[in-house]
C-alpha cells in the first residue's frame, strides 16, 4: 500500500433531512440506513482502506462525536480524529487537516470524501481515485470526482468542463451553483455537466499553496500552529484559534478561485443519500414498490412508501402511497415523499414546540 497516500474522511455533517433517525446528538453517518450491516461511515472508512494505509486515514468531526468515531472505527486511533471546536465549514477544517499531513508527509497525495455516500463498485472508485493521485503526483492541480447526471437535479452544484478536453481527466471550466430545474436541463443537454459530489484530490502541497494565494488570512491563521501540529500542544492551539476562521466552503475559497482544476467522470455508481427518498432509490423493493429497512410488514394497498422501523417491530398498512413512514423511539413521522425537503422545517417546529431532545 502506498505510504504517501492520505484521506481525509468528512464526518461532522447533521444530516437533518433524515430525521427523526438523523439528529444532532446522532447523525446519519453513524447509522446503517440502508440495513446493510455497517454504518455509512463504516462503509466509506473500509473503501478508503482498500487503498489508503489505515493510519493515514483522518476523520474529520465535532468534538461531540469524537467517541462515536472511536466506538465505531475501532482501527482508528485518538490522533486521527481531527476535532473541531466550533462549525466553520469545509474549507478551515480541511486547511487545518491538510497542515497536520503536511507535517507528516510533505510527499503526501489525499483524497477529501464525506462519509455518508454509497458507492457499490469499490474497484472503480478505487482506480478513478488513483487515476487523480497519479495527475495531482505529477502536476500542480486540484482533482475533483464528477458525477454523470443523470437528469436534471436541483439538489447538487454542478462542474462545467471544457469540451473536447482530455480523455478522461478534463479541464474544469467553472464550478456552478445549484441551478433551478430550467437551467438543471439545459445542463443536461449541453452534455459537459458533472454533479459536484464534494470528493477532491490533491498533492499537501498543492492545496496548502493555494490556500497561501486564495485565503492568506486564514492560511496565516493556522500556519501560526505548524510546530504544534501532531503534538500534545495542538489541542489548545486550535481550541483558541479555531473559532477565528472564516466560515467558508471550499468550493467559495479554493475551487472557484483555482485556474488548474481537473475532473474525472466517475464510473461508479453513486448516490449521496441526501434524502429519505434518496435512500428509497438505493433499496429493494417489494411488488408494491414499498421499500423497508428492519422490522415486519403487513401492507394492504400501500405503494412506493418508504419504511423503517426498528428491528423486530410490526407496521400495518392499508391505504397509503408514495410515504416516508419513520418509527424511531419517541417520534414516529409519516410524511409525503414529495414533501421531503420540507423535513428539516418540520424539525424545526418540533423543536420550537417540544424541545431539542427531539433534534
Amino acid at each position: 500500500m502506498n505510504k504517501n497516500y492520505y484521506a481525509i474522511l468528512m464526518a461532522g455533517g447533521v444530516g437533518s433531512r433524515f430525521w427523526p433517525v438523523s439528529t444532532s446528538a446522532y447523525p446519519k453517518q453513524f447509522h446503517d440506513m440502508l440495513g446493510a450491516g455497517k454504518t455509512l461511515i463504516q462503509k466509506t472508512f473500509d473503501r478508503l482502506n482498500r487503498f489508503v494505509p489505515t493510519e493515514n486515514i483522518l476523520i474529520l468531526t465535532n468534538e461531540r462525536y469524537n467517541d462515536l468515531v472511536l466506538e465505531q472505527l475501532p482501527d482508528v486511533t485518538q490522533k486521527q480524529v481531527v476535532l473541531e471546536p466550533a462549525m466553520r465549514n469545509t474549507a478551515p477544517c480541511i486547511l487545518y487537516a491538510s497542515l497536520k499531513i503536511q507535517k507528516m508527509n510533505p510527499n503526501a497525495v489525499m483524497i477529501v470524501a464525506p462519509s455518508d455516500h454509497w458507492i457499490e463498485d469499490e474497484q472503480a472508485f478505487e482506480d478513478n481515485v488513483k487515476a487523480c493521485f497519479d495527475k495531482c503526483e505529477e502536476e500542480q492541480v486540484l482533482c475533483t470526482l464528477g458525477i454523470k447526471p443523470t437528469y436534471p437535479n436541483t439538489g447538487f452544484g454542478y462542474i462545467e468542463f471544457e469540451k473536447g478536453s482530455g480523455k478522461n481527466l478534463k479541464k474544469v471550466s467553472q464550478f456552478r451553483e445549484k441551478p433551478n430545474y430550467e437551467t438543471a436541463k439545459e445542463f443536461l443537454a449541453q452534455g459537459n455537466f458533472l454533479w459536484n459530489a464534494g470528493i477532491f484530490i490533491w498533492s499537501v502541497e498543492t492545496i496548502v499553496n493555494a490556500f497561501r494565494a486564495y485565503q492568506p488570512e486564514q492560511f496565516a491563521l493556522f500556519q501560526k500552529g505548524f510546530s504544534c501540529y501532531n503534538t500534545l500542544e495542538e489541542q489548545a492551539f486550535i481550541n483558541e484559534n479555531y473559532p477565528k476562521a472564516d466560515n467558508i466552503s471550499i468550493d467559495y475559497a479554493i475551487l472557484e478561485k483555482s485556474k488548474s482544476i481537473f475532473t474525472l467522470p466517475a464510473t461508479f455508481d453513486w448516490n449521496d443519500l441526501g434524502t429519505w427518498g434518496a435512500l428509497y432509490e438505493k433499496l429493494d423493493k417489494d411488488a408494491e414498490e414499498n421499500a423497508v429497512v428492519n422490522g415486519k410488514t403487513l401492507l394492504h394497498d400501500a405503494h412506493g412508501n418508504m419504511i423503517r422501523l426498528p428491528k423486530g417491530k410490526i407496521i400495518v398498512v392499508d391505504g397509503l402511497e408514495n410515504y416516508i413512514i419513520v418509527d424511531k423511539e419517541e417520534v414516529l413521522l409519516i410524511y409525503p415523499k414529495s414533501k421531503q425537503q420540507d423535513i428539516k422545517k418540520v424539525l424545526n417546529e418540533v423543536k420550537e414546540k417540544f424541545g431539542d431532545q427531539y433534534a
